[in-house]
């Protein structure tokens, strides 16, 4: 089968296509046909080797891991088993080891049935964005009906996800992003809008119960001239796609968490975890249309390296998606074009 390899760190052009043994699924796991994945910061911190201290658990000189991508949709090939939940010819989504590839092995936990109201490729965007921006808002800031919740970072994979999650909590939402990306996040349910390139946020007047921070650009401080009372500030994540800022950010969340031991104001940092529920209670919001994925394009498998090189840039609108249509492979692989880049109009039509 065809699948996107890393034999050594560095940037995207590294990544190649190439021809590997499928896999079959062991106790517990589904192997599946996929049609789609999408990327994550996690998936450039593993083919960068970024932060540096992360090799000593990836591999010190080149990655243990050769196989990007965790996020992952396409259709049931085969049952390992013990396998009960699943069953051959079933579409899912969920999250894998190596879904830039043709067939790949996932585990039954790490996978929900994908609603038949949206496509592989708007499934195959959510499994890491939608985990991080639900947990956050629900289990870290506690988000209530009626909240004042500002999502800094909202044209993002996350901050998509969370502006449509928050609003389905019953919040009312402010979303800060730049100049280009107002209109579409107003398009997607955000009460009010802050541009940041006219304002910054953290000096109006507004005040908010929960402030969601995907960017982590300001310190405790700031933040508090705009939090209520007992407002909480929740990080998601610690690095920019490229690993450099990792060190500023922590440096600078640690002594607001430090400092937010001896005040009303609290932040908290944390980990996103995998959760059967929550990939259901995602799918639920799917379903019932409350949460429509956002794709800023998409790149066919062998192009993997493209869409690479567009999330590093940082000014992603929403989730990056890698197509697998094995009919592309010789016909596409040497196309320099450019990738299908999505309309506003297709992103979340009416």
């Amino acid at each position: 089968m065809k699948a996107i390899v890393c034999e050594a760190y560095g940037d995207p052009e590294a990544l190649r296509l190439d021809d590997v043994e499928k896999p079959t699924p062991s106790e517990g796991e589904v192997l599946l046909r996929v049609h789609a994945g999408s990327l994550n910061a996690l998936d450039w911190h593993l083919m960068k080797g970024r932060p540096p201290f992360v090799r000593l658990f990836l591999g010190l000189k080149k990655p243990k891991r050769k196989r990007p991508g965790n996020d992952v949709a396409g259709r049931v090939e085969s049952v390992g088993p013990g396998v009960t939940r699943f069953r051959v010819g079933d579409d899912v989504f969920g999250l894998c080891r190596g879904s830039m590839a043709e067939y790949a092995s996932a585990r039954e936990l790490a996978l929900a049935a994908k609603p038949a109201n949206i496509s592989f490729e708007e499934a195959a965007s959510v499994p890491v964005a939608g985990l991080t921006a639900l947990q956050g808002l629900r289990d870290h800031g506690r988000i209530q009906p009626g909240q004042r919740v500002l999502i800094n970072g909202a044209a993002g994979g996350v901050g998509t996800f969370a502006v449509q999650i928050a609003k389905s909590f019953g919040a009312e939402v402010t979303g800060v992003c730049s100049t280009a990306n107002i209109e579409m996040i107003r398009a997607i349910g955000a009460d009010h809008v802050v541009d940041y390139t006219e304002a910054d946020f953290t000096r109006g007047t507004a005040s908010y119960d929960l402030l969601y921070d995907l960017v982590a650009n300001h310190s405790l401080s700031e933040y508090r001239r705009i939090l209520s009372p007992r407002g909480i500030v929740v990080v998601a994540g610690i690095g920019g796609s490229d690993g450099r800022m990792g060190g500023r950010r922590v440096g600078r969340l640690l002594t607001g968490m430090v400092a937010s031991w001896f005040g009303h104001h609290k932040l908290v940092m944390y980990v996103t975890r995998l959760s059967t529920e929550d990939l259901v209670t995602l799918a639920g919001l799917l379903q019932s249309g409350q949460v429509k994925p956002v794709l800023d394009s998409r790149y066919p498998l062998s192009e993997t390296s493209r869409a690479m090189r567009r999330l590093s840039e940082g000014h992603a609108r929403g989730k990056i998606v890698v197509t697998v249509d094995a009919r592309r492979w010789d016909s596409r692989s040497k196309d320099k074009g450019p990738p299908h880049r999505i309309a506003d109009s297709d992103r979340n039509p009416p």
